[in-house]
């Protein structure tokens, strides 16, 4: 298992990044920097222990239809502080990969888990040096309200 501190410090470049409140509000913020592709975050759903699960995403149309590059489900704590990735996505390549085998979320693939929780720390980093930071952001209307 990596090490705890991996979660804390994600967190703390997520929360650079999108206000999480703004986030739950929203139900979807898209955010520009310019020379870059759009990054797109959705929230997805509170679970019953109030840690709430969001999507982060670059995306792009081909052929009329969008592709991941790439798209990442998040687990996030707020009262811990730590968010864990759930999901990657990479449509180009044709990778879909889960951390966890079912949805009790007990049995998870170790080597995944670290590889995916590394790969959201530099995306992170990468989106901070990118200037995605929360005052670029703009609340899209919230679908279905």
């Amino acid at each position: 298992m990596p090490n705890t501190n991996v979660y804390e410090a994600n967190y703390k470049r997520l929360t650079k990044v999108i206000d999480l409140e703004k986030i739950k509000e929203a139900s979807h913020v898209k955010m520009k920097s310019s020379g870059f592709m759009n990054l797109n975050f959705d929230f997805l759903g509170a679970h019953s222990d109030g840690r709430i699960s969001i999507s982060m995403a670059h995306n792009y149309i081909q052929n009329g239809d969008v592709m991941a590059d790439p798209d990442m489900v998040l687990l996030v704590d707020q009262k811990n502080e730590t968010v864990e990735a759930l999901t990657f996505q990479q449509d180009s390549l044709g990778i879909y990969q889960e951390v966890y085998t079912d949805s009790t979320m007990k049995q998870y693939y170790p080597r995944l888990k670290q590889e995916l929780n590394a790969f959201l720390g530099q995306w992170l980093r990468n989106i901070l040096q990118q200037g995605y930071l929360v005052p670029a952001a703009e609340p899209v209307a919230n679908i279905g309200a």
